[in-house]
């Protein structure tokens, strides 16, 4: 939901202009997660003043005040320094400064937080800790952190009993319910930051010119044994692993901790992502990972990752927007999905992410899928493929209600578990519910090191590149084709199928090509939305088969870019209610394909235009039928029924595209939403 971006530099001298620039470009890479205010904190004229920025809209208006600030020494020079920036999803309270992040435990800024994810228990933080004498400033639940932070700092003081950074935040921590990726920055603790995350995505990215001798950090734990008269001792058993081997010299080493791994690339490739209940240490150049508990079975290794992300990827291009950017790739995108999966010489699939469970997958009775939004219409889109193709009984289910209905899961069911960031919290949830029940879950990702990937038992990464606009495009083709993947090497050992198999594989082989010429019909599409649809206020999608996913998507697409009431409706549907909403003024898509479906969305259409509608058909090239010879039609390849909702969805991606630059909207970052959905 929310971005958050971090720098630490040690022995590394930066300015503060330096500083400052990569704050806010780190802010900018993560605004498609938030971008209702932004802030940033960074240190003053000594280790005891941290100045801070904050602003409602975007980042580049949050880079607009700071250089308005004419008393801002932007050429002052750290040897040593940390600063901690954050793009905002609003979730309590309005957008405003006064909600803005970083928050403070006080007016003279001693400790100060920012936060991805909802504390669930904050009104009774905040509740204990007014009656200690706090006064809050904003209607947030993060603000009750950074004044607990200070609470427990006082007390310990007090006491006698000074903690350390780690310990404070561990116990900070431990006070805490709900969802957190949390960064803390203190003027007690100066040049350090601890970093914390339980449920929200959070890595580090590591930036030396020497070259590191390790490629992990072991975690520090605290061992409690007893004395020989019974009381109990604390020993402290130091696991971490200088990044330069046997060699303690302090070396030149900056760190970069963010929601996402866009953040980062253009720093560095080394990263380390974050377990849940890790707390990262960061002082002197040092990185020290703990845990909050013990009592486990996490590992205590957490390896260096290289990403392979290229820094163009995140970038628009000759491109107006992300979204259009994004559209476009689906040619290239499709292929990297199926990339060294596809044998098409002998028809084969071979996913070496669920090569370890193939047998036990076989084995079950049921496969449940679990997904949100575009995720689940993915599934909708190839429910019947998994049933025609594996001959088991399957289950769509939202994330959304998963847990409200307590559905019965048993141990002989496949779960999947689909998430383009691979962090929604109504999919880690309904992951979490189907594990304690002894289910095997498969994870279907678009992001390497996200939590739905290293919670399930196995899984496939669908491939498809960064996806920064909010709208889902290329993920949702490349998800489709994922779960395709994943049913035909599912039926590979049954003869049976294998005509059906070979017509698939055969489809796929084509996929790309015929993708671009449904982008070839653009100004087609761009004429449609200028012209039929510019004063549209609401719009159906009619669809049947494997296109009333294709209607559903399209519908959400709309809907979220354009602002405008659509509904995607199975066609077989219409007779049973929403032919009421039909006339010469309704606004309506008709998906009509070459397809066993073909006749019963031809009754469709006349049902539609015996009462004075007007559908745009979208249809195959080489349909000649006379039905639509005097209507606006949009012409796409013909392949594979199974595979045809994946040239279907372009022409209405293409049109929410266009409809909302016609509105003006920027359809990158559409009102109200988030890319990474971490709250419930």
């Amino acid at each position: 939901m929310c971005g958050i971006f971090a720098y630490i530099n040690f022995l590394v001298e930066r300015d503060r202009k330096y500083i400052l620039n990569n704050l806010l470009v780190g802010l900018s890479r993560l605004e498609y997660r938030g971008y209702d205010s932004a802030g940033l904190c960074i240190d003053g004229k000594n280790d005891q003043e941290i100045l801070i920025y904050k602003q409602v809209g975007k980042v580049l208006a949050l880079r607009q005040k700071i250089e308005e600030d004419k008393d801002l020494d932007l050429n002052k020079t750290f040897l040593s320094h940390s600063g901690m920036a954050h793009t905002r999803w609003a979730t309590h309270g309005v957008p405003s400064e006064r909600n803005s992040h970083p928050h403070r435990s006080d007016p003279s800024n001693e400790f100060l937080v920012v936060h991805n994810g909802i504390i669930t228990n904050y009104k009774e933080l905040r509740a204990i800790l007014e009656k200690y004498g706090f006064v809050f400033e904003s209607d947030t639940d993060t603000e009750a952190v950074a004044k607990l932070a200070k609470y427990i700092y006082d007390s310990q003081k007090k006491a006698g009993n000074p903690l350390s950074f780690t310990a404070l935040v561990k116990a900070v921590c431990k006070e805490l319910d709900g969802a957190f990726a949390l960064i803390f920055k203190s003027v007690h603790y100066p040049d350090e930051m601890v970093a914390a995350r339980r449920g929200s995505p959070l890595l580090i990215g590591v930036r030396t010119d020497k070259k590191m001798k390790v490629d992990f950090v072991d975690v520090e734990e605290v061992v409690l044994g007893e004395d020989q008269v019974g009381n109990q001792q604390n020993y402290r058993r130091v696991q971490s692993r200088s990044f330069f081997g046997e060699d303690t010299t302090p070396q030149p080493i900056e760190y970069i901790l963010a929601s996402d791994a866009s953040a980062i690339i253009e720093h560095t490739k080394k990263v380390l992502y974050l377990e849940d209940d890790d707390v990262a240490h960061i002082s002197a150049g040092d990185l020290h990972i703990h845990r909050l508990r013990r009592d486990d079975n996490m590992s205590s290794i957490r390896t260096i990752q290289t990403l392979v992300q290229e820094l163009a990827q995140i970038q628009k291009g000759n491109y107006a927007h992300f979204m259009a950017k994004e559209i476009h790739e689906q040619p290239e995108s499709v292929i990297n999905t199926m990339r060294g999966r596809v044998d098409f010489n002998k028809f084969s699939v071979n996913l070496g992410g669920l090569r370890s469970q193939l047998t036990n997958i076989r084995r079950s009775r049921r496969i449940i899928f679990s997904a949100c939004g575009t995720s689940f219409h993915s599934c909708v889109a190839t429910k019947s493929l998994f049933a025609e193709l594996t001959d088991m009984a399957i289950s769509l289910e939202l994330s959304s209600t998963f847990l409200d209905e307590r559905l019965p899961v048993y141990r002989d069911d496949v779960c999947i578990f689909v998430s383009q960031s691979g962090e929604t919290k109504d999919t880690l949830l309904a992951l979490q519910y189907c594990k304690e029940r002894g289910a095997l879950c498969v994870g279907v990702t678009n992001t390497v090191g996200s939590t739905i990937s290293r919670e399930t038992h196995c899984g496939v990464h669908i491939n498809a590149g960064p996806e920064i606009s909010v709208a889902s495009t290329k993920a949702y083709t490349s998800q489709y084709i994922a779960l395709t993947l994943i049913a035909l090497q599912l039926s590979d050992d049954s003869h049976q199928k294998t005509a059906r198999r070979k017509e698939i594989i055969e489809g796929l082989y084509s996929l790309s090509n015929n993708i671009k010429k449904a982008l070839a019909q653009e100004e087609t599409i761009k004429k449609i939305a200028t012209q039929q649809f510019k004063s549209a206020t609401s719009l159906i999608l009619l669809g049947r088969g494997y296109q009333g996913a294709t209607c559903l998507e399209g519908a959400l697409k709309i809907k979220e870019v354009c602002y405008i009431h659509a509904e995607g409706i199975f066609a077989g549907e219409l007779k049973h209610g929403p032919l009421a909403l039909i006339d010469n003024t309704m606004p309506i898509i008709l998906v009509m394909n070459k397809d066993r479906h073909y006749s019963d969305v031809e009754n469709a259409f006349k049902q539609v235009t015996a009462r004075g509608g007007n559908p745009i058909v979208i249809c195959n090239e080489d349909d000649d039928s006379s039905l639509f010879h005097n209507m606006s039609t949009i012409r796409v390849p013909r392949t594979v029924d199974a595979l045809q909702g994946i040239i279907n969805i372009i022409p209405l991606q293409l049109l929410s595209y266009h409809l909302a630059t016609q509105y003006g909207y920027n359809p990158d970052s559409p009102r109200n939403l988030a890319k990474s959905v971490t709250t419930a």
